[in-house]
């Protein structure tokens, strides 16, 4: 298979594999540009995969700081009740919101997937 013919940001050659009937990659194929920038766009709104997991770790050292804080006695049952709720709830939005974003790539990708087939001469999934 022949080799890209774009050029990288720091000037050199792109060492990835063309896409079949083409001198260009995906990532340097004007065909794609649109799909490219919005990917690149969200590179720095995601947060990266550590963020939940970061604010997962948070939560649960808050409820056991505040299962301790029940134990010993420092904390009302009832403000603790309540306060476990909410985390509960802040929980399952965090899942919910993960499970929307694992969504949207998929999509993106089975897009991307669709058009470079199109672009092939193939046809659509599903069509």
């Amino acid at each position: 298979m022949a080799r890209c013919s774009g050029i990288r940001a720091d000037g050199g050659r792109c060492g990835a594999q063309a896409i079949r009937s083409s001198e260009y990659c995906v990532n340097h194929h004007p065909d794609y540009e649109d799909a490219r920038r919005r990917r690149n766009s969200k590179g720095g709104k995601r947060g990266g995969r550590g963020r939940p997991q970061a604010e997962l770790a948070d939560i649960k050292r808050r409820l056991s700081d505040l299962a301790e804080d029940v134990l010993e006695g420092r904390q009302d049952k009832g403000v603790a009740a309540v306060a476990s709720q909410v985390l509960n709830v802040y929980l399952r939005a965090l899942a919910l919101e993960l499970k929307v974003r694992e969504q949207q790539e998929l999509i993106e990708r089975l897009e991307a997937l669709e058009a470079q087939a199109q672009s092939k001469g193939g046809r659509r999934w599903g069509a």
